[in-house]
C-alpha cells in the first residue's frame, strides 16, 4: 500500500506499453490457438476431403434444380431430400450397372487378349501380310509381346479384383457423400451467410471468390466432365460396332483420359487402330481412324465452347496441372479441387494486386 501523497513510480506511458504488451500476448496466444485448431480441424477433415468436393460440387451443380423445387414444396428440407433422391435415381442406378459390366469387361478382355498372345494368331496375320511383316518382326524383336500383353492382362485382372475388394468402401462413400449433399442443399444460404460474414475479404470481393468457384465447377463438370462423357460414349460405340474387346471398358478409359488436357481419346483408339491393320482389318482400322480424329477429336472443339463458354478463366497449361495435380494429390476430388485451388488463388492476388495499388504512398515515396 502506498504512502499518501506520494506519487506512482510507474507513468503513464509505462503502463501504456504495458498493457500494449498484455494485448500482444494475448493476441498472439489466440492466433496460436486458433491455428492449431484449424490444423486439427483439417485433419479431421482430411478422410472426408472427396466426400466433402463431391458433395459440394452437385450441390453447386444441383442449385438451379433445388431452387425449383423449393417453390414447389413446403419444407426447405424436403426440396432437398427430393432433389438428393432425384440425383441418386439419375447418378447412381446407371454408375451401378456400368461398374458391374466393366469389372466383367476386364477380366473377360483380360482372358481374351492373353489367349490370342500365347496362341499366335496375331503373328500369323501379320506374316500373311508382305507389306507389314517385317515391321511387325522388328516390333517382336524389340519388345517384349507376350510379357507386356501377360502384364496387361494380370494388371485388368487385378484392378478388377481390386475394385470388387473395395466396392463395400465406395457404397459408404457414396451414402456419405449423398448426405453430405443433402445439408450443402438445405444450409446452403446459411453457410454462404457465415462465410461472407467470417471472410476478411470486402463483401463484393468474397461473392467475386464465390462465383470464381461456381463458374470453375461448371466449367470443369458441365463442360470438361461432358464432353469426355461424349467422346468416351462414342469411342465405345465405335469399338463394339467394329467387335473389338471391352468396348465400354476401353470407352471409359478414353473418356477419363478425354478429361486431361493435352491427353484424350486417342491415346486408346490409335493403338487399337494399329492392332486392327496388324490383324489384317485394313478397312476397320481406315474407320476406326477417320472416326477417331474427326468425330470423336472433332466433338470437343464443337462441345467445349458451347458448354463452358469464358467461365474456365485458365490457360492450358495451368489447367493440365491443376487437374493431373489435383488428381495426384487429393485423388478422384482432384478433378474439382485442382482447378478451384487455382481459381481461388488467382483471383485473391488479383485482390491482393488491387489493394496494393490503392495504397497511399510511403513517405519515403513522397520525400523523393
Amino acid at each position: 500500500m502506498s504512502e499518501p501523497g506520494r506519487h506512482s513510480t510507474q507513468s503513464p506511458a509505462t503502463s501504456t506499453e504495458t498493457g500494449g504488451t498484455r494485448r500482444d500476448f494475448r493476441m498472439f496466444v489466440l492466433v496460436a490457438i486458433t491455428l492449431a485448431g484449424a490444423y486439427l480441424c483439417l485433419r479431421l477433415t482430411a478422410p472426408f476431403l472427396p466426400v466433402l468436393v463431391w458433395a459440394l460440387a452437385l450441390a453447386i451443380l444441383c442449385a438451379p434444380l433445388h431452387r425449383w423445387l423449393q417453390g414447389r414444396a413446403r419444407h426447405p428440407g424436403m426440396a432437398a431430400a427430393l432433389c438428393v433422391l432425384i440425383v441418386a435415381i439419375v447418378v447412381v442406378v446407371p454408375a451401378g450397372f456400368i461398374a458391374k459390366r466393366v469389372v466383367s469387361e476386364a477380366a473377360e478382355g483380360a482372358q481374351a487378349v492373353e489367349e490370342m498372345a500365347e496362341s499366335g494368331a496375331w503373328r500369323r496375320s501379320l506374316d500373311a501380310n508382305p507389306v507389314l511383316a517385317p515391321a511387325g518382326r522388328w516390333v517382336e524383336q524389340q519388345f517384349d509381346l507376350p510379357g507386356i500383353v501377360e502384364s496387361a492382362s494380370v494388371w485388368l485382372t487385378g484392378t478388377a479384383a481390386s475394385f470388387l475388394r473395395g466396392s463395400i468402401l465406395q457404397v459408404l462413400g457414396i451414402v456419405l457423400t449423398f448426405y453430405m449433399f443433402f445439408f450443402f442443399l438445405r444450409d446452403r444460404v446459411a453457410a454462404l451467410d457465415a462465410l461472407e460474414a467470417m471472410s476478411p475479404l470486402s463483401a463484393a470481393d468474397t461473392r467475386r471468390v464465390f462465383n470464381g468457384v461456381v463458374d470453375t465447377v461448371h466449367a470443369t463438370l458441365y463442360g470438361t466432365a461432358t464432353v469426355a462423357l461424349v467422346q468416351g460414349t462414342l469411342g465405345g460405340l465405335m469399338f463394339w460396332w467394329l467387335g473389338l474387346t471391352a468396348p465400354l471398358l476401353w470407352g471409359i478409359v478414353m473418356g477419363l483420359l478425354a478429361v486431361v488436357p493435352v491427353l484424350g481419346a486417342f491415346i486408346i483408339w490409335i493403338p487399337a487402330a494399329l492392332f486392327l491393320l496388324l490383324d489384317g482389318s485394313g478397312g476397320k482400322a481406315l474407320v476406326l481412324t477417320l472416326w477417331g480424329s474427326v468425330v470423336v477429336g472433332g466433338i470437343d472443339n464443337l462441345l467445349y465452347p458451347m458448354l463452358v463458354g469464358n467461365r474456365m478463366k485458365m490457360h492450358t497449361v495451368f489447367a493440365f496441372i491443376s487437374i493431373v495435380g489435383g488428381l495426384m494429390l487429393f485423388g478422384s476430388a482432384g478433378l474439382i479441387l485442382g482447378p478451384v485451388l487455382f481459381t481461388v488463388t488467382r483471383l485473391l492476388l488479383e485482390i491482393w494486386n488491387r489493394e496494393a495499388a490503392r495504397s497511399p504512398a510511403t513517405p519515403e515515396t513522397v520525400a523523393s
